[in-house]
């Protein structure tokens, strides 16, 4: 019976990493747990197995959204499940919920609880020490992972088939104390990384696979959010009065932790193994970074990876990047919709001179020039404020994929910039402000963005301000946005502020009040080429009054449509840019729908025959205007409907919303497999 358990958990677990060889490995169908773990090869690819599918898409596609920078752009709104998640509207019925996570954390957890195991019987080596500590590693980020979705979850330590059969809690355990997982795993962290070794000792190729600096920086995320705050209710009575933002009781433990990631970040940055990635190429060291590592050129970026995850082949390949991409309409790329979008309060709050910002948004999508003629050309075109995109993964990097939804993007989990900032914010917490390691570390990410000379604050909280805005920058649609500011209890007044913000910008007031309407953006064709490394597309910011007027008027007739060409190269000459014969520029008014009167027959006059082109966005947000007049005095839906059932983080509320229910619909969901389980309280 015992072998039958293992051998249905072997086939589940075996990963195919980006290394070819791999892919012609046989199953592990007719193997039983004495061969698996009869020799360290075998069982090395047991351990490559647990990899699989660590990260499921609802970690990027529900939860990387709704931490004031990335947004759902779903056709729908209050029916969408992705809408209502990414507005912390849950429901463990319908449901709102994230279920698979769940399934999937735990499936790995039982793998890694038999490599521990079974590796452990095998004869002491390096090797054999160092899987275990893999093993460990890789078990805690799920623990975290099920931690910070949704609290106290399971502990389960030992392979069900050395477990009780008879023992209820076996098959059906109840919840554990968070603080107690997180000092297991943290103690588990803390024994690997004197086992896993350095990058440069393991022969590892990638980061695919947890070197120690992989590990040093799992246990510095991990101990901080086991330090910091989290919703936390009395587990016995599972009171709805009892619910709160806290941290753990023990404060002298919180600062322990925060010593240990701060110890941990530090062991990194003094090995010298890692560095960030600078410009070179003609690009910005962050647009070096992300081409790059849509193009699979490890070389390039193994300086700043920790930790990534393989994706490719048929059997690892997942739909990472399919989401968080600009859209493109026909052509080499396919009819590839962005169910995301950028907030454009986040665009706007780039410093002039931060390269980051054209590399994580994009104002252009692809689309094609003639209504998808026979004969048709594709053009990076020019959006407004309602429709920034996503540029990380954009699909013109990537290699060409194997499958629409198998984008052959690995997963970023941890870089170095990762390190610097968790370390900024350890040495400003323990020393009750920044200290000159912490604004060294700081201005380290910064001056590779382009803004070293930005001022650095000198106060505590300043300081963690600071370091709240610089992740928000450096790693958008990174997917750990979201439950940072959970961890560091600013998730509600972050949601908040950007509500207000948001406002604020549709009725161009307070902050926004003298921001540019118009914009020029300069006509370009789309490659259509796998790896072409085009960023963004030129733009001009139109504030003069005499310049605004004078393209108000747009011809309809093609006949005027030089003219009106000839006057918008004129303004772009007056700004500097250099015109060559048969170069167009073509306006838009950014706070009106994509699909206005005015923007559609802007685009006509270079050239587009259907200038109201339907955009691979949801409807929701090209199709409405950002600006609250020109939504006919009210604000769109999506930032804030008149009756409060929709928009920006509608269904918050504090002490309920930082975590998610279990959900309670049917057969496979947590709380129908398990009676032992309790729901969150706020969901009774």
């Amino acid at each position: 019976m015992k072998k039958i358990f293992v051998v249905s958990v072997l086939t589940l677990f075996f990963c195919m990493t980006s290394c070819d060889e791999f892919l012609d490995t046989p199953s592990y169908d007719t193997l039983d747990t004495e061969t698996v773990f009869k020799n360290e090869p075998s069982a090395d690819l047991f351990v490559q197995g647990c990899y699989r599918n660590l990260i499921h898409s609802e970690m990027f596609y529900q939860l990387g959204a709704g931490e004031t920078v990335v947004h759902s752009a779903e056709d729908g709104t209050t029916n969408n499940s992705k809408y209502n998640i990414c507005n912390y509207f849950y429901d463990a019925i319908t449901p709102y919920t994230v279920t698979t996570i769940y399934k999937e954390q735990y499936r790995i957890i039982e793998s890694t609880n038999i490599a521990i195991s079974r590796i452990g019987k095998m004869p002491v080596t390096d090797k054999t020490k160092s899987m275990i500590g893999e093993a460990k590693a890789i078990r805690a980020f799920c623990y975290y992972n099920l931690i910070r979705i949704y609290g106290d979850v399971p502990a389960v330590w030992t392979p069900l088939d050395e477990m009780d059969a008879d023992d209820p809690n076996t098959f059906y355990p109840k919840r554990s104390p968070r603080d107690e997982i997180y000092d297991h795993i943290i103690a588990d962290l803390q024994s690997a990384v004197q086992d896993v070794p350095w990058k440069s000792a393991s022969g590892y190729p990638t980061a695919e696979r947890l070197s120690k600096q992989g590990v040093y920086a799992l246990l510095a995320r991990v101990a901080l959010y086991a330090g910091g705050y989290s919703l936390r209710w009395n587990l016995e009575t599972n009171d709805p009065s009892t619910l709160k933002m806290s941290r753990r009781s023990d404060t002298n433990r919180a600062d322990q932790l925060y010593q240990i990631a701060n110890d941990a970040c530090q062991a990194v940055i003094n090995q010298n193994e890692n560095r960030l990635v600078t410009a070179q190429g003609g690009k910005s060291g962050f647009e070096y970074l992300w081409y790059n590592f849509a193009q699979r050129n490890f070389a390039a970026t193994n300086p700043e990876m920790l930790w990534e995850i393989a994706n490719l082949g048929p059997n690892t390949n997942s739909d990472f990047g399919v989401y968080a991409h600009p859209g493109s309409r026909g052509g080499l790329f396919g009819s590839r919709k962005a169910l995301q979008f950028m907030l454009p309060t986040y665009y706007l709050s780039f410093d002039k001179n931060d390269t980051r910002r054209d590399v994580s948004c994009t104002s252009y999508s692809v689309y094609f020039l003639n209504n998808g003629s026979a004969t048709d050309k594709w053009v990076d075109v020019g959006t407004t404020y309602s429709c920034i995109m996503p540029g990380k993964f954009r699909i013109s990097w990537c290699k060409e994929p194997q499958a629409a939804a198998q984008r052959n993007l690995n997963i970023p989990v941890l870089r170095y910039s990762d390190v610097l900032l968790m370390y900024a914010e350890t040495q400003n917490y323990l020393n009750n402000g920044p200290t000159g390691p912490a604004r060294n570390a700081l201005l380290e990410v910064r001056t590779r963005a382009g803004i070293g000379s930005m001022p650095i604050p000198v106060g505590k909280q300043a300081f963690e301000d600071a370091i709240v805005q610089e992740r928000k920058w450096e790693f958008a649609n990174e997917f750990n946005l979201r439950t940072d500011l959970i961890r560091m209890n600013r998730l509600a007044t972050e949601l908040e502020a950007t509500k207000q913000s948001m406002k604020d910008l549709s009725d161009r007031k307070n902050a926004y009040a003298n921001i540019s309407t118009h914009r020029l953006y300069k006509f370009r064709y789309d490659a259509q080429a796998y790896g072409d490394p085009f960023l963004a597309v030129q733009y001009i910011d139109l504030t003069d009054p005499a310049e605004i007027a004078s393209i108000q008027s747009i011809p309809t007739a093609a006949a005027q449509y030089a003219d009106f060409r000839a006057k918008t190269a004129s303004i772009a000459q007056a700004h500097g840019f250099t015109v060559a014969p048969g170069e167009m520029w073509y306006p838009v008014r950014m706070f009106e729908a994509y699909t206005s009167a005015y923007n559609g027959n802007a685009r006509k006059t270079v050239g587009f025959t259907g200038g109201f082109n339907v955009l691979q966005i949801g409807a929701i947000i090209y199709t409405k205007p950002t600006g609250s007049a020109e939504n006919g005095g009210t604000y769109p839906n999506w930032i804030q409907a008149s009756d409060g059932s929709d928009g920006l983080y509608y269904g918050f509320q504090a002490n309920k919303s930082e975590l998610l229910p279990f959900a309670n619909k049917s057969a496979g969901h947590p709380m129908i497999d398990n009676p032992n389980l309790t729901q969150h309280p706020a969901y009774k």
